[in-house]
């Protein structure tokens, strides 16, 4: 089987299992951690950052933003198909009590488009309290947000107080595609999230990283919502391990889903624009079949993948993703 649902679909290699087994321990609730404490300060170094806190998955390092930056009540500024709000489970409504707004379409928005969505500050309205960005854009197709567009938005939503919070999921991959560093990329965020366990290929983690104030803040959020662990050394070990293994190979993922956008692009039972695709995730159209029933027959011959409406189709490629699986998958896609 030839699986392109998702890039956290990958399995530690046998150097992370090893450096998994091998990690130094201690109770991370107490602080005690120290491959913990290691993982922590290197991405807060990398992300540019005071502070950063390991948590289980992105969905809760991107709960824990909501919680510190709003209040009840308070209204959050959001690109159309964000994670927050469309692959969170409603959390934002049930935890952080907060109201999203949309703002441009296809995942990216100006400025100017921010702007003229925060409400006027009087009783009538939810209060705008926070801008939320997603870089990479998974629901467009790991599109990149561009860098002057985000330093804008930020410039824009702290003239009028707001703060600004990244989702970087999948920011490795937005930086080795544009060779700009994370820290770069997340330099105008107040908060940024970052995945361990889409491209980078570890079981399980991401990280959230802010001010000292923040994170201390989000540390005792992350108590409230179960997120406090004890020997959390082994997967921080493999976090540290993706780190140094796993970044710059990220540019080998971005090739297969270009190779695979081309590949679909000549088939005539698809419509595809290789042009579109920039990082490691594209999406496309079957033309003789809905989507549920596209996937449903290339499951049955071999090839997984999303169908992400009734007329589109998500493939995302990987650490496990080979070349030849590429070409493979594109041959059993032609008979769908």
């Amino acid at each position: 089987m030839i699986d392109l649902r998702s890039d956290t679909l990958t399995a530690p290699t046998a150097g992370m299992r090893q450096a998994m087994a091998h990690a130094e321990v201690g109770d991370d609730v107490y602080g005690e951690d120290p491959t913990a404490l290691r993982l922590q300060e290197r991405a807060a170094d990398l992300l540019g950052k005071e502070s950063a806190l390991f948590v289980p998955t992105g969905t809760m390092a991107n709960q824990l933003a909501l919680l510190c930056h709003c209040e009840r009540g308070n209204e959050v500024l959001v690109g159309e198909g964000n994670h927050c709000v469309l692959y969170e489970s409603g959390a934002g409504a049930a935890w952080a009590q907060v109201q999203f707004t949309v703002v441009g379409s296809g995942g990216l928005f100006s400025a100017d488009a921010m702007i003229a969505a925060i409400k006027p500050r009087e009783y009538h309205f939810p209060q705008t309290r926070l801008c939320a960005l997603e870089n990479t854009h998974n629901r467009s197709g790991g599109r990149i947000f561009p860098q002057a567009e985000v330093e804008r938005i930020a410039s824009a939503a702290h003239a009028h107080q707001l703060a600004v919070h990244l989702d970087g999921a999948r920011l490795w991959n937005a930086a080795v595609a544009t060779g700009q560093s994370v820290r770069t990329l997340a330099s105008p965020a107040d908060s940024v999230s970052a995945c361990f366990s889409k491209g980078l290929g570890a079981p399980v983690g991401s990280v959230l990283a802010g001010s000292r104030d923040f994170i201390a803040r989000a540390r005792r959020y992350r108590k409230m919502l179960g997120g406090g662990m004890r020997q959390v050394g082994v997967l921080c070990a493999a976090a540290l391990y993706a780190l140094d293994h796993h970044v710059d190979r990220l540019a080998e993922d971005h090739q297969n889903a270009k190779r695979l956008a081309s590949g679909l692009a000549n088939l005539p039972n698809v419509r595809c624009n290789p042009q579109a695709v920039e990082t490691n995730i594209l999406v496309f159209e079957p033309l003789k079949l809905d989507a549920p029933t596209f996937v449903a027959k290339a499951t049955s011959l071999g090839v997984r993948m999303n169908p992400i409406s009734a007329t589109h189709i998500r493939a995302v490629t990987h650490l496990d993703i080979t070349k030849s699986q590429i070409d493979e998958a594109l041959s059993i896609l032609a008979r769908c």
